[in-house]
């Protein structure tokens, strides 16, 4: 595979949140990366000032980096949460959100990246997840976020750009198919996390399939599969270093409009977020109810390297799960960074040269 480029997510590289979206660039650059996916708009800009906005993507083609970046969620039960949206436009969502995607528009930035919901890192249990709030069920908030993407298709549409649904901790790959199709492929695509899928029950190269022909986004990073009291628990782990088949998978997304790999690495002091383990309850009828695509073969995935956890496995949990430092952290995207460009070089065609 050719002309991808590897780069981070910002929001686990160590010291971007405590300086800007330039220190952030050079840092990535600095650490041999491609680009930088930025998860809002905001954070190359607090204000939107269009001379910030444009220092950032200056500092970015300087460096020969890529730059992305995100507009928050658009599942309208979510967004209280996060009012910066709304405060942007006056108190009107929608003008907020505009104001984000123009801003994006006006840097250069042409895939921006958008989830459903949250998951609450601070609970425990099945509720931590939105998808099995009790106020709302999922069907209804799904059929209110296809609303608000029919409202932000026209302006998607008019500058040119597409809104790229992540496959999130709390939504079917299978789900967020029908969310790009139903609202138009023209103006919406997805960003392909290949660690979430996991959460759902789902075989991360299946759902690389099915979300290949609308995939412009990633975060890419792998997965362990560990028995636990819920059922089976996900830990994350850099490329190449758990269970995902990345042959298999890179295969799927050569076909995927896609060029810019992102890593996601992990927060520093995660042993301080309660929740960053996640779970697949399998004995919690409700959960397996909730998932109305994912058929028992494709579960057995999960269920399958979850089993095969052997000898020298408790060490490696208790790592897996261990405080990050900042050097652990920086380590886990230029190692995931080195892993994912190895793989990708042994898969370009070799040059027959002539004797």
């Amino acid at each position: 595979m050719t002309g991808i480029r590897v780069g981070t997510d910002s929001t686990k590289l160590p010291g971007s949140l405590s300086h800007d979206a330039t220190w952030v660039i050079e840092r990535a650059a600095g650490l041999g990366l491609d680009g930088v996916f930025f998860r809002d708009i905001l954070d190359l800009s607090p204000t939107l000032d269009a001379g910030e906005l444009a220092d950032v993507a200056a500092a970015a083609r300087e460096h020969g980096l890529y730059l992305e970046a995100g507009a928050g969620k658009v599942n309208p039960f979510a967004m209280p949460e996060d009012p910066t949206t709304r405060r942007l436009g006056d108190g009107d969502w929608l003008a907020g959100m505009a104001r984000k995607l123009e801003a994006a528009a006006g840097c250069g930035i042409r895939e921006v990246w958008a989830a459903t919901t949250n998951y609450q890192f601070r609970l425990t249990g099945l509720r931590a997840c939105d998808r099995f709030r009790t106020d709302v069920s999922w069907p209804q908030q799904l059929a209110a976020t296809a609303r608000v993407l029919t409202l932000l298709a026209p302006v998607l549409r008019d500058l040119g750009l597409h809104l790229n649904l992540e496959t999130h901790e709390e939504i079917s790959s299978f789900e967020v198919v029908r969310l790009v199709e139903e609202a138009g492929p023209d103006a919406f695509g997805i960003t392909f996390d290949c660690a979430n899928v996991v959460v759902r029950g789902e075989d991360p190269v299946a759902a690389a399939r099915r979300v290949a022909p609308y995939t412009r986004q990633t975060h890419l990073r792998d997965v362990v599969l560990v028995p636990n009291r819920h059922g089976i628990g996900r830990l994350v782990a850099p490329v190449g270093a758990g269970v995902i088949d990345w042959e298999s998978l890179l295969d799927a997304l050569a076909a995927a409009p896609a060029r810019n790999y992102s890593i996601e690495g992990v927060f520093p002091g995660m042993e301080e977020v309660p929740g960053t383990e996640m779970s697949l309850y399998l004995d919690d009828p409700e959960w397996r109810a909730s998932h109305v695509d994912l058929t028992d073969d494709e579960l057995a995935w999960s269920q399958r390297h979850a089993a095969a956890q052997g000898a020298g496995s408790a060490v490696r949990e208790e790592r897996l799960r261990a405080r990050v430092t900042d050097a652990a952290a920086t380590a886990f995207i230029v190692d995931s960074a080195r892993e994912l460009r190895r793989r990708l070089t042994s898969r370009a065609p070799q040059r027959t040269v002539a004797g």
